[in-house]
């Protein structure tokens, strides 16, 4: 370890950056990180998920259901023959009402005409939102290999078509195994 008394001569201040308390903090902190994280594991791990009875909506044919996937790694959508399972490398495909394959533009143009419908016959967004359960849902069921980046253009059109809430249909699992 060197230490200048500034006694040599040399008049131009010293420049360099002191390490020694950089390396300190660095150091702390590794220790912290050391101890926390297997605590934080241990407490994920004991994490008990609720399991709840599902009910269906009241209003359910107001609600418009969607259905995200992808092409094959040969490039073939749902329902064409010979597809293979959705890829996580394929191209995005978007279903409305389970049926119509849609682009994102088609997406959007129908979310936002259906619910303008559904809100005239309501009486107008004022009456609908007196009980805001009349207010119509999206149901997404997504393929468990369809990327997120599906899913989220997905939930984006719909929610900037003017749809507020937006949910996930999964497959029901028993809980008694």
């Amino acid at each position: 370890m060197a230490i200048s008394t500034g006694g040599g001569g040399d008049a131009t201040p010293m420049s360099d950056i002191n390490t020694t308390p950089l390396v300190d903090v660095m150091l702390v902190l590794l220790i912290i990180f050391l101890i926390a994280v297997p605590v934080a594991i241990q407490t994920i791990d004991k994490l008990h998920i609720p399991i709840m009875e599902s009910t269906e909506a009241k209003n359910k044919v107001d609600n418009l259901l969607l259905t995200v996937s992808t092409t094959d790694t040969a490039g073939r959508s749902a329902g064409e023959p010979g597809f293979a399972g959705a890829s996580r490398n394929g191209e995005c495909r978007v279903y409305f009402n389970n049926i119509t394959p849609v682009s994102s533009q088609e997406l959007y143009d129908d979310a936002f005409k259906r619910l303008e419908a559904i809100v005239k016959r309501a009486g107008g967004p004022a009456e609908m939102m007196k009980n805001p359960d009349d207010v119509p849902q999206v149901q997404i069921r997504g393929d468990v290999e369809a990327p997120w980046r599906c899913v989220a253009g997905t939930i984006y059109n719909v929610q900037a078509a003017g749809y507020p809430t937006v949910g996930f249909i999964s497959t029901p699992v028993d809980p008694n195994g």
